[in-house]
């Protein structure tokens, strides 16, 4: 791949947690190619591994590494390979997240045979709170945990940069997926508060909020099985000023400028929407 533009990030350490994923691997290859060495987290050893071979075999430097965001064992022990093979790190980027079943509900809104005792829908009443904490968990949880390890180091050395994945649910709550949602305002909400935190220690603190990308987290919600957009993809549409779907390379811009210590070196605690304009819509 080839990056919008060159930030000098040669020699760097950068660590990205869901990278194996459709956004966090074109995330995790365009800071490689600004000359980072990169470990790739993922619950999905194979799927880190995948994205660390392309990087590498594109000239990069790579490494998968098996990771559960969830477990602070997991996370030490994938510290603990990282600074033994690159040394510490300097960037983190928050990636891991993702919704469930479990959390989300069949209609946009209430109806009246929501309120019927047989009732099979799952409506607002039926939700799982275990479902709720998982995904509640595994997008705010995740970025504390991880925080909590590799940031340790980066205070020692009075430098460093993270980036955490918050969403455009975190603007405007989107119907049916409200774990998923509050979740994302909580990531955002963390992300300032973290920043406030932490900069007295050099750290920089930020966030970028994608809109609607085809990945494999919503495309059964977002096309048919023939590939034809569904409903909810032509509600999503006439609600984007741009008229469009994001591309996974639509997130690197901001992301390298984020990174940059020469670019964005007094940036800190900002959240920005990358989404087409979909936030900013009031629908008139």
């Amino acid at each position: 791949m080839t990056v919008p533009f060159q930030v000098n990030l040669k020699d760097k350490v950068a660590v990205v947690t869901g990278g194996g994923g459709v956004l966090c691997s074109i995330m995790a290859e365009a800071i490689a190619e600004c000359g980072a060495k990169v470990a790739i987290l993922d619950l999905k050893k194979d799927a880190a591994d995948a994205v660390a071979a392309k990087i590498t075999a594109a000239g990069g430097t790579a490494m998968g590494v098996f990771c559960n965001v969830l477990e602070k064992e997991s996370i030490a022990a994938a510290h603990k390979l990282i600074a033994e093979t690159y040394g510490e790190c300097d960037i983190l980027v928050n990636g891991a997240g993702g919704n469930n079943p479990k959390g989300t509900t069949d209609g946009e809104v209430m109806s009246k045979a929501d309120l019927a005792a047989d009732c099979q829908a799952k409506t607002f009443f039926s939700l799982d709170p275990k479902g709720i904490e998982f995904v509640f968990n595994l997008n705010f949880l995740s970025a504390m945990l991880v925080s909590q390890e590799f940031t340790r180091a980066m205070a020692e050395r009075g430098k460093g940069v993270i980036l955490n994945v918050s969403s455009m649910n975190a603007f405007r709550p989107l119907t049916k997926i409200p774990a998923y949602s509050a979740a994302k305002a909580a990531v955002s909400n963390f992300t300032q508060w973290l920043a406030v935190h932490m900069a007295p220690m050099g750290i920089r603190v930020n966030a970028i909020a994608p809109g609607f990308f085809l990945t494999n987290q919503n495309r059964a919600l977002l096309t048919n099985p023939d590939g034809s957009l569904t409903p909810r993809s032509h509600k999503i549409l006439n609600g984007t000023p741009m008229g469009k779907f994001g591309k996974p390379e639509d997130l690197l811009g901001a992301m390298l400028w984020l990174l940059s210590e020469e670019g964005a070196g007094f940036v800190t605690g900002t959240v920005i929407p990358i989404d087409g304009g979909f936030s900013a819509y009031s629908g008139v």
